[in-house]
């Protein structure tokens, strides 16, 4: 009987201790924090794993929920449409950021993404505020989390980029903030948000940080010896600093500062990336997020690695560095966080606006089929073939991020068949070198691809602005000079990216699944309890989540 009555004792202990737990499990996080790192390939987890610290990127990884085989579902795979997309839980399709840059059909002429005339600069005297989200049409997460909780929690971007910032802290944000380079050197925003920047801005703007991380040179952290994981330091696929002579280490930013647009130096070093820690530790304790009781909403996106990565190339030594030294940032950052909102208490994920692919002229050294495209030669191409079918070279606009935009009124004047120009040069377009794929607006609007590139194309095509002809280039093949690299592709070496969930709510584990990355939206969604973005189309990753 003893025997019975303390088994029975035991169990009910063990049931309220399970009860407790759950509890805790369940209280939602008072601070969730958004980290996107721009250009961020994911075998940089990999490639640089021996050479991390344990409380950067390994931290996450160990000790929250990996997805090993994310990607992005759409093309076109750039900065400004990966920050809108991991946002809204949906593609170009329905939130309507097609591009950084892309040309808009009705005004006919190229536009920015997150311009807007209606709003002045806050913060100085530069045109450089005139921005704010209005040309993404759907609502973010934050937007959904702002809404949830009738407006009484906070939301903060962050970010060198002023799109980096603006997009994914949504429509309803307290405040978006973004570095001014060039002779400024400032955080500032847009009137858009705030009639002037808070004390804390001020305050850290004045603090001397920037010209601080401008004072020493960039050296590698670590002996360069020791970067096997790069190609050579001193080889002919990277661009220089103007002033160097040789892409090579150590780079003397304080000497090269003045003929590199001055501040705007220290977005294409690790400092960037560095400094903008520091202002988001600034912000977590100006605005006093994570201390009410709503949760509140901080968006972070590194750029300097997009920089670095565009400079340089994805085998260089300076991105391995660069990577070593964020993963440095981030276990700064979570130290940050444990101690000012508390290790239960917050919820975090990380991962890319899109990756990138190796430097073609460095593939092409090494065999491995990559070549450059030139959109004047693909001009002059399509202009020969429209002067022999239709017997006029004014029916093509603008050539851009690999779309092609008729001239309607031309096609109208000449009393031709709009869908039979389009599909004329698209079927000619495939004979160009480098050209993979073309398909037509009329095709992408009457036929449903349900896997492979062209379903890509599809999810990353806007009926309202995008062109009316669409181009697949072949693999490794870009627009773009011969040293450094890019992207935009819907090939693996774009769109395979981290995505890393951690902290409160987050289950220890990884995945080998596929995931896209319009699931991160309705995931953090979910375990916040809040309404999806209105515009969404991804799933909930349940295997993330307790």
């Amino acid at each position: 009987m003893k025997t019975y009555f303390s088994l029975l004792i035991t169990v009910l202990l063990l049931c309220a201790s399970c009860k407790k737990q759950q509890n805790s499990t369940s209280k939602k996080p008072k601070l969730v924090v958004g980290i996107i790192v721009d250009q961020m390939r994911y075998d940089y987890l990999t490639r640089f794993d021996k050479k991390y610290g344990n409380n950067g990127f390994k931290r996450i990884i160990n000790g929250g929920f990996s997805l090993e085989n994310a990607h992005f579902n759409y093309i076109p795979t750039y900065t400004a449409v990966g920050h809108a997309s991991v946002y809204t839980g949906t593609t170009p399709v329905n939130h309507g950021i097609i591009g950084n840059n892309w040309f808009d059909k009705y005004l006919e002429k190229s536009i920015y993404c997150v311009d807007d005339t209606n709003y002045s600069t806050v913060g100085n005297t530069s045109e450089a505020g005139k921005k704010s989200p209005y040309r993404m049409v759907t609502t973010t997460v934050t937007d959904q989390l702002r809404l949830g909780q009738n407006m009484r929690n906070k939301t903060i971007g962050i970010a060198i980029k002023d799109r980096s910032a603006i997009l994914p802290a949504g429509h309803t944000a307290n405040g978006a903030y973004w570095f001014d380079g060039g002779e400024e050197g400032k955080f500032i925003t847009s009137s858009y948000y705030m009639k002037e920047l808070p004390s804390w801005v001020q305050e850290f703007n004045a603090s001397g940080k920037v010209d601080a991380y401008l004072s020493t040179p960039w050296e590698t952290l670590y002996d360069i010896a020791t970067y096997t994981e790069s190609i050579a330091d001193d080889n002919n696929y990277e661009a220089t600093f103007k002033g160097e002579e040789k892409p090579v280490f150590p780079h003397n930013i304080p000497a090269l500062r003045a003929k590199n647009n001055n501040y705007s130096i220290l977005k294409g070093v690790p400092a960037g990336n560095t400094l903008t820690t520091d202002f988001a530790k600034a912000a977590i304790i100006g605005e006093n997020l994570g201390k009410s009781e709503h949760t509140d909403f901080l968006a972070i996106s590194y750029s300097s690695t997009d920089y670095v990565g565009h400079q340089f190339g994805v085998a260089s030594k300076e991105i391995e560095d660069t990577y070593l030294r964020l993963d440095q940032d981030l276990a700064s950052l979570f130290t940050f966080l444990d101690t000012n909102i508390g290790k239960n208490n917050y919820t975090l994920f990380l991962t890319a606006d899109h990756a990138a692919t190796e430097v073609p002229s460095y593939l092409q050294s090494l065999k491995v089929p990559a070549s450059y495209f030139t959109s004047r030669k693909f001009l002059n191409f399509l202009n020969a073939t429209t002067l022999e079918k239709f017997q006029s070279e004014e029916l093509i606009l603008n050539i851009s991020n690999f779309q092609i935009f008729l001239n309607k009124e031309k096609i109208k004047e000449l009393k031709l068949n709009e869908n039979t120009v389009a599909q004329t040069i698209a079927d000619e377009a495939v004979k160009f070198k480098g050209i993979y794929k073309a398909v037509t607006a009329r095709t992408m609007q009457t036929t449903t691809f349900t896997n492979g590139i062209l379903n890509s194309l599809q999810n990353g095509y806007n009926q309202k602005i995008s062109g009316d002809v669409l181009l697949v280039p072949n693999p490794s093949t870009i627009s773009y000079p011969k040293k450094g690299t890019t992207h935009g592709s819907g090939y693996s070496y774009d769109t395979h990216v981290p995505i890393i969930f951690y902290g409160n709510g987050i289950k220890h584990g990884s995945s080998k699944k596929k995931y896209e990355i319009i699931d991160i939206a309705p995931t953090i969604s979910n375990l916040l309890e809040i309404e999806f973005p209105n515009g969404n189309t991804g799933k909930i990753i349940e295997e993330a989540l307790h």
